[in-house]
């Protein structure tokens, strides 16, 4: 079918937040006496939704405190340390962002992330205005890996799942794009390289390579 729409994931995909996101968890953790690494940490919870980390991590240390207290409190901190914290971007972001723009093709932002966490990093990298809609874990009942993120965007941008593509990073992604029928291309980074991709269209190496084979679908 006609290629008419790209939906990004955000953070492991055009964003290096990952390291962004552990130090949060680093700080709001210390006070109980839990550190993790920061490969191990990434490694284990990249593309998994905050609050299901937080219940694993309650678990597995037995803090006192709620698990959607633990949530509550990332989002929090994230959002205030995202203001004066920008993340890098991934290689080829700004170049695949705006060449998908110009070329007429819709476009739409499908994160897990909230949308306090998520507006200041589009806003403040001045990507926000390029896309035509931005769905986060906020504006869905169950967030990624459950399709909803995804079947919404659809519905937003009025476009059908057989006409666009998703572009993702982990597992978990990979999942809520097969779960809306949608085509999806794995870009791994270095976080993770040893998640399941078995279910993903491409696998491809950086949004340079994936931006070539837009090109040849146009």
């Amino acid at each position: 079918m006609t290629l008419k729409a790209i939906l990004f994931d955000m953070d492991g995909t055009l964003v290096d937040s990952e390291s962004m996101h552990f130090v949060c968890w680093s700080k709001l953790l210390k006070p109980y006496g839990v550190s993790y690494a920061e490969d191990d940490f990434c490694q284990r919870f990249s593309g998994r939704p905050t609050l299901e980390a937080a219940i694993e991590i309650k678990q597995e240390h037995n803090l006192s405190v709620t698990a959607q207290f633990l949530a509550d409190e990332k989002y929090r901190l994230f959002g205030k340390y995202v203001i004066t914290h920008l993340p890098a971007l991934m290689p080829f972001t700004e170049q695949t962002l705006r060449a998908v723009k110009n070329s007429g093709l819709k476009m739409a932002l499908v994160t897990g992330s909230a949308k306090s966490e998520a507006l200041p990093i589009l806003k403040g990298l001045g990507f926000y205005e390029l896309f035509d809609t931005v769905v986060t874990k906020d504006d869905v009942t169950n967030p990624k890996p459950v399709g909803d993120p995804y079947l919404l965007a659809l519905k937003q941008i009025n476009i059908q799942a057989g006409n666009a593509i998703a572009v993702e990073d982990t597992f978990t992604g990979v999942t809520a794009a097969n779960n809306a029928s949608l085509r999806v291309v794995a870009i791994a980074n270095k976080h993770t390289q040893s998640h399941d991709f078995s279910h993903a269209t491409y696998c491809m190496n950086n949004l340079g390579e994936f931006w070539q084979w837009v090109q040849s679908q146009l």
